[in-house]
């Protein structure tokens, strides 16, 4: 088990790494409310935070929305980044989120550990993901998401609560933070109750693209 463990997120100029929250049934299911005001502006941010992501090749071939996309270096990282991933780990409730967003055949194609209260039998999905939740806590969860990502790696897909409790407990051991070009003002933040003073960063690369800035750390326990 010689993987790491990483995450990775687009992030505003200021700091955000999603909008101000908005009912996630008000953006996708059958309660709909794609006219609402506060609804458009949430769908415009965030289009904006992910302007690396969302017009790739590899993006598309992933969802299954057709042919065609962007090719170059943001379509490199983020295929790369798909393909170091040998399990995912994820928060209750970007998957009580996620589940109305995501197609029938979810984007990870790894199995997924969520940490929750809630005990269920894991749910198989088309495609190679296979969520399984995980009721003893964020160690126990990364210990099986280690078990079963064997010599990949495993991602902590979110949400930004998820990934600090990594991040302050000692267990992350880099990330990427893509930082887009906009301003939101207020939203949910990164390091938002990060442990400041038990944190250390070390800057490996900065790779700038024409729309964004990849941004890679490493982190060490001071």
């Amino acid at each position: 088990m010689a993987g790491k463990v990483f995450f990775g997120v687009a992030m505003s100029l200021d700091g955000f790494i999603a909008p101000d929250p908005v009912p996630i049934e008000h953006l996708f299911g059958p309660k709909r409310k794609q006219d609402d005001p506060g609804v458009r502006r949430w769908m415009a941010q965030w289009a904006e935070l992910q302007q690396a992501v969302l017009p790739q090749r590899f993006f598309r071939e992933n969802l299954k929305l057709g042919e065609g996309g962007e090719e170059g270096l943001d379509n490199d990282i983020a295929r790369a980044t798909h393909e170091r991933i040998g399990a995912n780990v994820m928060g209750k409730r970007m998957f009580e989120g996620g589940k109305l967003a995501w197609p029938e055949e979810a984007p990870f194609h790894t199995p997924v550990f969520v940490v929750t209260h809630e005990k269920r039998d894991p749910w198989e999905r088309p495609g190679g993901t296979t969520f399984h939740f995980v009721n003893d806590g964020i160690e126990a969860a990364l210990e099986q998401a280690r078990h079963a990502a064997g010599d990949r790696d495993v991602r902590i897909s979110g949400g930004a609560e998820t990934i600090i409790q990594y991040v302050n407990a000692g267990l992350v051991d880099e990330f990427t933070v893509t930082l887009s070009p906009v301003l939101f003002g207020s939203g949910t933040r990164l390091f938002e109750g990060v442990d400041a003073a038990r944190v250390a960063l070390q800057q490996v690369r900065a790779e700038p693209s024409p729309r964004v800035t990849h941004l890679t750390y490493t982190l060490r326990q001071r």
